[in-house]
């Protein structure tokens, strides 16, 4: 299964195209010489690492942190409250992973800028991220500098990609993005499954997955009742041990 490979492909010589345009005919560019601060959400579920970045965006003269989010539900509830310009989110959330939250908040806020920060670099994860409408990839292993570039060029309306998987990126699409052609038994779980799957792997009950999800108790069995199916596993032990591998749920 191909994840929207020259979707991605295409944004990556779009972000290399935008960095000519004259920049005094720049909405964006008028906010920054203006003295106008961007509103920022840091969604991160580790507290040391949310602070830390708190702190570093707070020295910033046209960056304000408006908000914090420790886990994915949070997360999309906090954007209604702030509606920041940008959102600096973690992939792996509890709760609600990354990936739906991008979906969800692309539907419900459109006009608000994602810019992901996480350890994941495997093709799988920056393709999805990237077709569910992401505006930029940095590394928790880049630089500080290059995060507040990163953030930057996201507010200036420019697809970011970390440089260090640039290459990964162009050399994947160049490849034909070989090895995301076969389809797995993950390709066959929809978003919903997937968000299940995660908080069944957390050790949540039907009860409060349904809460979460805003569905009923029996709705959540049935979908955990085809993912069992379509993965052929058959415990709650199997299913997390899976979202774990899978990188749902951290040990």
């Amino acid at each position: 299964m191909v994840y929207g490979v020259n979707y991605v492909i295409l944004h990556f010589l779009l972000s290399i195209n935008a960095q000519n345009i004259n920049p005094e005919y720049s909405d964006i560019y008028l906010r920054f010489t203006m003295g106008k601060k961007f509103k920022i959400l840091i969604a991160e579920d580790q507290t040391i690492v949310r602070e830390g970045l708190r702190s570093l965006l707070s020295g910033s003269d046209d960056l304000e942190v408006v908000g914090l989010a420790g886990d994915g539900i949070e997360t999309i509830r906090t954007v209604g409250k702030y509606l920041p310009d940008l959102i600096l989110l973690d992939l792996s959330m509890p709760k609600l992973d990354g990936i739906s939250v991008i979906s969800e908040i692309k539907k419900q806020f459109p006009e608000v800028k994602i810019l992901v920060l996480t350890f994941h670099k495997s093709d799988e994860y920056i393709l999805t991220a990237f077709n569910m409408g992401v505006d930029g990839y940095c590394l928790k292993t880049d630089s500080h500098s290059e995060l507040l570039i990163a953030i930057k060029k996201v507010l200036e309306n420019k697809i970011y990609f970390s440089p260090a998987i640039s290459d990964k990126v162009l050399a994947g699409y160049l490849e034909g993005s070989k090895k995301l052609k076969s389809e797995t038994d993950w390709d066959s779980l929809t978003q919903r499954e997937r968000e299940v799957l995660k908080l069944v792997g957390e050790g949540h009950k039907s009860s409060e997955i349904a809460d979460y999800l805003s569905i009923s108790p029996k709705t959540v069995d049935k979908h955990r009742s085809n993912i069992m199916n379509k993965l052929d596993l058959h415990s709650a032990s199997a299913l997390t041990a899976y979202a774990i591998k899978k990188g749902l749920v951290t040990e």
